[in-house]
């Protein structure tokens, strides 16, 4: 029963994370900044995505990832309607830096 029930928790979190990663990937055209800050979110991600399906990560690790990525891409929108659609060089770098955070901890609990 035990891993049945792990079998539905790692099913519906794959779930979960496709469709908050499709909700990420909104490109817009000739928004560089936006572009680069929603692939940064994608790849995370991915690698949340990955340590579900080898197991180097819990559920409960990619849950708490998943939801510094939701505030970093929340932020992000934010930011954008503040700009018409546009992140400034400091939005940028500050979302960058939480971005960065994120991935190191991510690193961190995959090795």
């Amino acid at each position: 029963m035990k891993i049945h029930s792990k079998a539905i928790l790692l099913t519906g979190l794959c779930c979960a994370a496709i469709v908050s990663g499709e909700a990420m990937a909104q490109e817009v055209p000739d928004h560089p900044r936006v572009n680069e800050v929603n692939q940064r979110l994608d790849n995370q991600q991915a690698r949340i995505n990955q340590g579900l399906a080898n197991g180097t990560m819990t559920g409960k690790q990619a849950a708490r990832d998943e939801a510094h990525d939701a505030n970093i891409a929340k932020r992000e929108s934010v930011d954008e309607a503040k700009h018409n659609g546009h992140l400034t060089k400091g939005e940028q770098n500050r979302l960058n830096r939480s971005e960065n955070r994120n991935s190191r901890r991510i690193y961190r609990q995959k090795h």
